[in-house]
């Protein structure tokens, strides 16, 4: 039993060390990407066709269905403290720091995760992967940089699409509630958005869109020689995907509280 679990340990020492050095190949590769690898950038392009293009219209009217829900709740709550001035503060704390930068990585997540990791184990069984390597083509460069940027990329837009449309979105709401004009809005939320907001906002996204490109692809390469393997890779991809993002969303947050 202990020389067991002494191989599983064992193992999992082998497997972090193997993806600390895989992240460190996708890194490089990735920062030479835009000067080197002119034949990926139609994969770059399709990737954020898919993952930020064809996600927009979900983004949006998510993220504003989201925002009016939530001014409707908060400002009734915080007219009965006579303090409903305090809901633009509620809404950028809530759509710009917290809760877009999660719910985007979650959708992205859902809608490419699974494909880019089945993509890439179809490859693998396929052996297109041991054909790119026989003519001397890195996979690494190749498959995986242009998906880290377009992911990570997308992630960060999209982001910010949920930011524009769940502050400014309930303005139409608040001409029912709380009848006001949109400069007096406007300015109301300008006035809350503060340095730190934005700041965490952009971390999360982009750290988000890491996790899930690098989760994505390193699952799809783990892929062996069975066809069964492909679909189980996609479920593991989404798996780690979102306990990593909310291992990092939590750390993060736990950072921002100790400043």
């Amino acid at each position: 039993m202990i020389e067991k679990v002494g191989n599983a340990i064992s193992l999992k020492i082998s497997s972090i060390g193997y993806l600390l050095g895989y992240m460190g190949r996708v890194f490089k590769t990735s920062f030479f990407f835009v000067t080197r690898e002119k034949a990926a950038r139609k994969i770059l392009i399709m990737q954020l066709l898919f993952t930020f293009i064809e996600a927009l219209p979900i983004i949006s009217m998510l993220s504003a269905a989201l925002g009016s829900a939530l001014y409707l709740v908060g400002y009734k709550f915080l007219l009965s403290f006579g303090q409903e001035s305090l809901i633009y503060k509620v809404l950028v704390l809530a759509i710009v720091q917290e809760v877009g930068p999660l719910l985007v990585a979650f959708v992205v997540t859902a809608r490419s995760a699974t494909a880019i990791a089945t993509e890439i184990g179809g490859m693998v069984i396929s052996h297109q992967i041991e054909s790119y390597i026989s003519f001397g083509i890195d996979p690494i460069s190749y498959l995986v940089a242009p998906r880290f940027i377009g992911v990570t990329a997308s992630v960060f837009f999209l982001n910010l699409y949920f930011c524009l449309c769940g502050t400014f979105g309930p303005f139409f709401v608040s001409l029912i509630v709380n009848p006001i004009t949109a400069s007096d809005y406007l300015a109301g939320i300008l006035k809350s958005f503060d340095l730190i907001s934005i700041g965490v906002s952009i971390l999360k996204s982009v750290i988000f869109g890491m996790i899930i490109s690098i989760a994505s692809t390193f699952s799809g390469f783990n892929v062996q020689r069975a066809s069964t393997e492909v679909p189980v890779a996609g479920i593991i991809s989404v798996t780690k995907s979102f306990m990593h993002i909310i291992v990092a969303d939590v750390l993060i947050i736990v950072m921002v509280l100790l400043r």
